[in-house]
């Protein structure tokens, strides 16, 4: 038999039924996924996503609203690239 550990941690109970339910969607059960995510740090040295505090401020969540409004706003004015350099140029 391998040498097995066990290991217990506390989780906020929503994310934990979060996470159960897309790991049974894709499959996995918590044991597993927790199995893959270590493997794939040790395998890279690292964690394996880029764990950061940068969020868009407010300015920028605008522009991206703005974007989707504007990608499905089949009023929306579009441009070819050649009217769009012309735009620019004015």
């Amino acid at each position: 038999m391998n040498n097995v550990s066990s290991v217990s941690f506390r989780i906020d109970t929503n994310l934990k039924n979060q996470a159960d339910a897309l790991f049974a969607a894709l499959g996995l059960n918590m044991t597993t996924a927790f199995n893959m995510f270590l493997r794939q740090s040790v395998r890279e040295g690292r964690i394996p996503f880029d764990a950061t505090i940068n969020v868009p401020n407010s300015e920028t969540i605008a522009a991206m609203l703005e974007t989707i409004q504007l990608a499905n706003d089949p009023t929306a004015k579009t441009y070819n690239v050649e009217d769009a350099l012309k735009e620019l140029k004015k």
